[in-house]
């Protein structure tokens, strides 16, 4: 593996560019873009915090990852080096967080925040009980939040029930992942997370019911938020998304999955969402005539 592609796995940079879309489509549905030096300035913070959240999270997870044989991880292969991995981390967070001190004081902090929760969950948060999962699943929700404010100092209604899906459907994702990865984790750091309390089933169950309820309010904005009502460009990819995610959840609890059917699984739920980003930018791009 090149330098170059090692960085790129290092720092996730696909996660970064899902949330320069997540930003560019809460700025359409808050109800308007940026002037195009603000719009392009604005994209830096998100997608740079992001990729020094990933490389500070391999850093500190090098251990429990080679436990896990997650050994696509350059830190784990030898691609990079810890010390690597840190000046990655800094360097993506000072140039992110002085950016943001350009756009307006909602964003700085914003952006300040992130990076602070960051680097704290990577270090000790994940250690935590549900914390750390709660943690993740709102990093997918503040681009959202960002993108709104970026453009406007009120929050938008839509932005809030997006922000609800996003929200319930990244923590039941998180806890898959928790059975997914509940061996390796527990006997490299003894981490006593909500598997080692309740159980693989009860967990199952437990992502089952987030699902549902992030599904619910999708549906909800079908029914009654404009530019989403009763619009097909938003109905069909967001039936897409929800039966995906069903079938993820029911798979869960159908069986007990193998390795390989629980990098199926998260495969489909990291495009679902994907593919929940897209609409998001979409349907507003179209009622705007953009």
């Amino acid at each position: 593996m090149g330098k170059f592609a090692a960085l790129l796995k290092l720092t996730r940079i696909e996660h970064s560019l899902m949330l320069a879309i997540a930003v560019v489509a809460a700025e359409l549905i808050t109800g308007r873009l940026p002037l195009l030096p603000v719009f392009i300035l604005a994209l830096i913070p998100p997608i740079l915090v992001s990729m020094g959240s990933f490389a500070i999270n391999d850093y500190f997870d090098v251990d429990v990852d080679r436990k896990n044989k997650k050994n696509g991880r350059p830190l784990v292969n030898g691609s990079l080096t810890k010390n690597d991995a840190i000046i990655v981390t800094a360097l993506c967070f000072f140039i992110g967080i002085a950016a943001s001190a350009f756009i307006n004081a909602y964003s700085f902090i914003i952006v300040l925040v992130f990076a602070v929760l960051a680097y704290l969950y990577s270090y000790k948060l994940k250690e935590t009980l549900l914390v750390g999962n709660v943690y993740i699943a709102f990093t997918m929700v503040i681009p959202f939040l960002y993108g709104n404010y970026v453009v406007s100092n009120a929050i938008n209604a839509n932005i809030i029930l997006i922000s609800i899906v996003i929200f319930l459907s990244g923590l039941a994702r998180e806890i898959h992942g928790m059975i997914r990865d509940f061996k390796g984790d527990f006997k490299a750091r003894r981490i006593k997370n909500l598997v080692y309390y309740i159980g693989g089933r009860m967990s199952a169950y437990l992502a089952f019911l987030l699902y549902m309820e992030a599904i619910g309010v999708s549906l909800f904005m079908f029914f009654f938020m404009m530019p989403f009502a009763f619009n097909l460009a938003y109905l069909i990819p967001i039936l897409v998304v929800d039966i995906s995610l069903l079938y993820v959840s029911v798979m869960h609890l159908a069986s007990k999955p193998n390795i390989s059917k629980f990098k199926l699984y998260r495969n489909l739920s990291l495009g679902a969402m994907a593919l929940a980003l897209i609409t998001y930018l979409i349907v507003p791009l179209v009622y705007l005539g953009i």
